[in-house]
């Protein structure tokens, strides 16, 4: 077994025996859309899901379709947060930037140290920043972040694989955190796990026809657990 990290986006309990069956580690739980862009769940929609699973679940807080929140919104975030965590949820998942596209350090940092000790992951609003350099230091100092989802772009990892590794590359503490997201192909596994990568995340990839119509497919989530515990396998003894 390698130490690489596997997330699986589910969008309910149906989504869960797949995620199991495949060896997902950690589930991102979204609702009212997709699981790349989608809105905060329901507390019984979380409740439903935990209840029939042992793997962590992190929930998504977003309220609006935008990147950015309101003071009104801040506080339904925490309220909401607060809800999942008492469902079974491990952690959370959230990213705010601020009208200049830059990363709001400082709605982060509130949600962050009104949920002490609840770790978080910073999801794909740092592809829309205009500084990504700048976004990514600003990111490595938030508290009780444990990963950042990204593809580099907003159009995917289609347009921003090379950056993303790039990103990698050029700091230890950025690869720790990062998350591959969107748009990922097990063609990139390789490049991203020699660069420090050991965190993936699945959505599409792992659902018959690429459909969120369909469920978490057992068989296509294994194919990429495969793939990544030996790439690391083969990369720690190489």
């Amino acid at each position: 077994m390698s130490d690489a990290l596997l997330e699986v986006t589910v969008l309910g309990p149906r989504d869960v025996p797949g995620a199991e069956e495949g060896r997902a580690d950690r589930l991102h739980l979204a609702g009212a859309g997709d699981g790349t862009h989608g809105l905060s769940p329901e507390p019984a929609l979380v409740s439903s899901v935990c209840r029939e699973t042992d793997l962590p679940v992190f929930v998504l807080l977003r309220l609006n379709d935008s990147w950015t929140t309101t003071g009104g919104e801040l506080t339904r975030l925490v309220g909401l947060a607060e809800d999942y965590l008492r469902c079974g949820a491990a952690g959370v998942s959230f990213g705010f930037l601020d009208s200049d596209l830059r990363i709001d350090t400082e709605v982060c940092t509130h949600l962050a140290d009104s949920l002490p000790g609840v770790p978080w992951t910073f999801h794909d609003a740092v592809d829309a920043t205009l500084e990504p350099a700048r976004a990514w230091r600003q990111l490595a100092g938030l508290p009780g972040l444990v990963a950042v989802r990204s593809a580099g772009s907003p159009q995917g990892m289609a347009v921003g694989y090379d950056d993303l590794l790039a990103t990698a590359q050029s700091a230890p503490e950025f690869a720790r955190l990062l998350m591959p997201g969107s748009g990922l192909l097990a063609e990139h596994v390789p490049w991203l796990v020699q660069a420090g990568v050991t965190q993936f995340h699945l959505d599409r990839q792992v659902r018959p026809g690429a459909s969120y119509k369909s469920y978490v497919d057992a068989g296509l989530l294994r194919s990429w657990r495969l793939l990544l515990d030996h790439t690391m396998t083969r990369t720690v003894a190489g």
